[in-house]
């Protein structure tokens, strides 16, 4: 299959956050995703309309008409994490949003790929209470992309996901690593030259940490991290207010 016009939709992990920086530009799976496409389908017009901090229905809001527009034949969507960590959490709206979605750019004649969620209890502990959450909405995913003829990148299946050296220091966003991983799982899962299942092995093993060690670590991310995010959300503050899509147009790769 020979792709033209990629459009990438979602939250920060799609804009790239962990991969890069506010100063000099974060890359992300996305990017990486689009560098490999063209390497096989030359003049390959990529856009990039993720924004970090967006719910399921803002990113429907805001950039599914956009992406519409832009009449891609490949399109990848990521969102409801952001959903899934606020209180009122449910599983079958967010869902629906997603299937909207879906239904929307597969009706328009794109491929369209999305992901299932990780266990983020083995990522950060005290987030544990939430896997339900995760399980239900993966199930929901899985079902509405079913339907549509979404592909589908199962990541909760493997245990390697939620390894640390995966994800960046704020536990929320992948790593250089971890964006570097999906992207070949997304350019498995649609065949691309080149590509293999190696993206889903584990990682070499390290040796475990210490107790104490542990401790210190949640208590570091806790400060440094966690807290800061309750407080916004108790602000009714978003990372990415005043924030627009790093690739709003469809342009050529450099």
């Amino acid at each position: 299959m020979r792709y033209t016009r990629y459009v990438a939709l979602g939250d920060s992990q799609t804009e790239g956050l962990g991969d890069g920086d506010d100063a000099a530009g974060h890359r992300g799976w996305a990017d990486r995703l689009a560098e490999q496409l063209a390497r096989h389908n030359p003049g390959l017009l990529y856009a990039n309309l993720a924004v970090r901090g967006r719910l399921a229905a803002q990113v429907r809001a805001e950039q599914l008409a956009a992406a519409l527009e832009l009449r891609p034949d490949l399109a990848t969507v990521m969102a409801g994490m952001n959903d899934l960590i606020r209180p009122g959490f449910d599983a079958a709206q967010v869902s629906g949003v997603l299937e909207e979605m879906f239904a929307a750019l597969t009706g328009a004649g794109a491929h369209v790929v999305t992901v299932t969620f990780p266990d983020i209890g083995k990522i950060a502990p005290l987030a544990r209470p939430l896997v339900p959450r995760v399980l239900e909405l993966n199930r929901h995913i899985r079902e509405a992309a079913a339907r549509h003829g979404v592909i589908l990148v199962d990541t909760y299946a493997l245990d390697y996901v939620t390894d640390a050296r995966m994800w960046s220091r704020d536990r929320l966003h992948a790593s250089p690593i971890g964006h570097a991983r999906f992207a070949a799982g997304v350019a498995h899962a649609l065949g691309l030259p080149g590509s293999d299942d190696t993206w889903s092995a584990p990682l070499p093993a390290l040796p475990a940490p210490g107790a104490l060690r542990s401790a210190a670590a949640e208590a570091r991310w806790l400060a440094t991290f966690a807290g800061p995010w309750v407080a916004r959300r108790l602000r009714g503050r978003s990372s990415g207010e005043g924030r627009t899509a790093k690739r709003p147009l469809l342009t050529p790769l450099p």
